[in-house]
């Protein structure tokens, strides 16, 4: 395996490893069913029932659905190729730490693209239907991939830390509850700079700044400073276990 194609090698054969099985399928399904659902037909809050030609209830749902979506794909990552003892045989190749955690992590975004890529036919459906926000809508997309990429982030480092897939997905979820939750309700019950350093860390709160169509550069960095991180713990508890 030659060293500058060692990342997308991996990202390829752990894509490849989701869709010979039942999970991408399944997930993929689950994700469209629910955004599809509550977009159009969920009776009070659809795209007719508001007479609006938008796509913030997808957004909103959309959302919530990847906070459950992403640690069911990252799970495995890592503890899997703990728990069979592959991770060892990998490492003994000519694989560095970060092109393998990296090569996880491509997979994972990957697979949540191809995700958001079905639901393009919403964007071109409801842009029929009456005066509609094509930046707005493009911003919001753009909010769902850097929260996604946070997500895979924290549920890689999830996956690092153990060799049990459930632990890792619960594991990741408690995270995801801090950064979507916790942090927000802390925000709102405190006051001053301690109430501003809860609302930085609160995943919510920017991804509502994007999804309004306001893009900034410190929610921009936000997502990609938690997505670093991620990589980085990944990286550093593999290299422990040398």
């Amino acid at each position: 395996m030659k060293t500058s194609n060692a990342t997308w090698i991996i990202a390829k054969r752990e894509l490849s490893a989701f869709f010979n099985s039942l999970v991408a399928y399944i997930l993929l399904i689950s994700f469209l069913g629910f955004t599809g659902f509550f977009t159009w037909l969920s009776g009070n809050g659809d795209v007719f029932f508001r007479k609006q030609a938008d796509l913030k209830v997808f957004f909103m749902i959309a959302n919530w659905t990847l906070f459950f979506f992403i640690p069911a794909v990252t799970m495995r990552l890592l503890a899997e190729e703990k728990r069979s003892g592959t991770i060892e045989l990998l490492l003994t190749k000519n694989v560095s730490d970060r092109q393998m955690v990296l090569g996880k992590y491509l997979s994972a975004f990957l697979m949540v693209l191809i995700a958001l890529a079905f639901t393009i036919p919403y964007y071109l459906s409801v842009s029929q239907l009456g005066n509609f926000d094509h930046g707005a809508t493009l911003s919001g997309y753009l909010g769902l991939i850097l929260l996604s990429s946070a997500y895979i982030g924290i549920g890689l480092f999830a996956s690092s830390l153990t060799n049990n897939q459930i632990v890792a997905f619960l594991l990741a979820l408690l995270l995801g509850i801090c950064f979507q939750f916790i942090f927000g309700v802390l925000a709102n019950g405190s006051t001053g700079w301690i109430s501003e350093l809860f609302n930085t860390l609160s995943l919510t709160s920017h991804f509502d700044s994007i999804s309004r169509g306001v893009i900034d550069s410190k929610d921009v960095v936000y997502f990609l400073s938690i997505t670093f991180l991620g990589i980085f713990l990944s990286e550093y508890i593999i290299s422990k276990r040398k």
